[in-house]
């Protein structure tokens, strides 16, 4: 049966798992004694990318983390450096422009690659670009704004949210973090009374990756340059031998609006109906398809523990609107929902029994499943997956737990607008 992403939100995920997931070797597992070979079991049963063994990884929780691990990566490079981000704007570290970095590097005989996309980077000056692309870079601009855009073969709406970065093919980046100077904002920023969240406090996460994995984020990275039609890349060791460096198992999941099967998704939806203890998960947009708010709420009712964090404030606040018109169900199945205050949350993260972790740039929203360039680690492992519980604790404890109580008896404006985020909820 042929499920493609667009029809995902048709058909419901339940229908794209059975599909092409729901085979006697993901069954088999479902009933384990052990978490770690249940969920082991399932994921590899699922195709859309392989289970890479001896990898080392490690949660960057903010900006104030993840700056400086990123900044110290490029400046250690030796052969290449490719960024793949929605936002590219000039961020700094430690007194460093970005741009002031590559264009050192590139006098160095360092190949940069840069893929940037028209819509998230819309607000980036042009002349950053040009700077870049007169010391040598090469440029990708991912489907620019162009009324004859039909005609180069691809959809205007469709958007390259993946944030990726690959340093001489050894180390590698991914999650939810933008080269946005969002993140340089300090968590005393909190959310400023007027709600702007340009100047408010980023909660935000991203995965640094050793090990043989990072070749899997590598060729994603081509993959996109190609079909983007990119010019020839400079000569380099784009792929070298990766020994192993830890314990923890790592897929690589991309996704493209062109794909047969929204593949995190159903990696996800395997995850969550084998779940046999607890499910917590955090999304900086929650207007999740009704099939994902199905097996949650199932989950529930079997006593799994159903924890869910999502923003109170966003830059795209209709979203907050739009998920707030789907707790209900999922409250009365006992999930519980926690609302951050006094950041933006913008994290990706999932964990499943302690022993599956997805760290990544999907949200739980229609947008992630059909029109967006994606992309997600799904770790196995219990360190990942005990670091990602401990970041979710503390979003939880600086957060307002929700109740069906106060739920039911929210304010008719607050209702009005959960109305009208749902008329738009589709293109959110």
């Amino acid at each position: 049966m042929f499920i493609s992403r667009r029809n995902f939100v048709t058909v419901g995920a339940a229908a794209a798992l059975q599909a092409c997931a729901a085979t006697p070797d993901v069954n088999k597992y479902l009933s384990g004694a052990d978490p770690l070979q249940r969920h082991y079991g399932m994921q590899q049963a699922l195709d859309g990318g392989s289970l890479v063994f001896g990898n080392q990884t490690q949660l960057l929780q903010d900006g104030a983390q993840a700056f400086p691990a990123m900044f110290q990566a490029m400046q250690q490079a030796t052969d290449h450096i490719n960024l793949e981000y929605f936002i590219f704007e000039d961020v700094a570290w430690d007194g460093q422009q970005l741009s002031d970095l590559l264009i050192d590097k590139l006098s160095h005989g360092i190949a940069v690659n840069i893929i940037y996309d028209a819509y998230g980077s819309k607000d980036t000056p042009g002349s950053l670009f040009g700077e870049l692309r007169h010391a040598g870079a090469k440029v990708v601009e991912f489907n620019p704004f162009n009324p004859l855009a039909a005609l180069a073969g691809h959809s205007p709406n469709d958007r390259d949210h993946r944030k990726i970065m690959v340093v001489d093919g050894r180390i590698g980046f991914t999650g939810g973090i933008n080269l946005s100077k969002d993140y340089e904002n300090p968590p005393s920023a909190g959310v400023p009374d007027d709600g702007d969240a340009r100047r408010a406090y980023w909660r935000d996460t991203a995965i640094q990756i050793r090990g043989p994995a990072v070749a899997e984020l590598q060729k994603l990275y081509f993959d996109t340059w190609k079909k983007q039609k990119g010019p020839p890349v400079d000569q380099a060791n784009y792929f070298p031998p990766l020994a192993r460096q830890g314990v923890q198992t790592v897929r690589v999941i991309g996704s493209s609006p062109g794909d047969q099967r929204p593949w995190y998704f159903v990696s996800l939806e395997a995850a969550v109906r084998g779940a046999q203890q607890r499910i917590w998960l955090a999304t900086g947009y929650f207007v999740p398809p009704h099939q994902e708010r199905e097996d949650l709420g199932k989950a529930g009712r079997r006593g799994v523990d159903v924890r869910i964090v999502v923003p109170s404030h966003t830059d795209v606040q209709a979203a907050v609107y739009a998920g707030r018109a789907a707790y209900g169900d999922l409250l009365e199945d006992s999930a519980r929902i926690y609302e951050v205050q006094n950041a933006v949350l913008h994290s990706k993260l999932a964990t499943v029994d302690g022993v599956w972790a997805a760290i990544g740039s999907s949200n739980l929203d229609r947008r992630s499943v059909v029109f967006n360039n994606e992309v997600d680690a799904i770790v196995i492992g219990a360190d990942t997956a005990s670091q990602v519980e401990a970041l979710l604790r503390q979003d939880m404890a600086m957060s307002r737990q929700m109740s069906l109580q106060g739920w039911e008896h929210r304010p008719i404006g607050e209702r009005l607008d959960e109305l009208k985020a749902r008329l738009w909820q589709y293109w959110m």
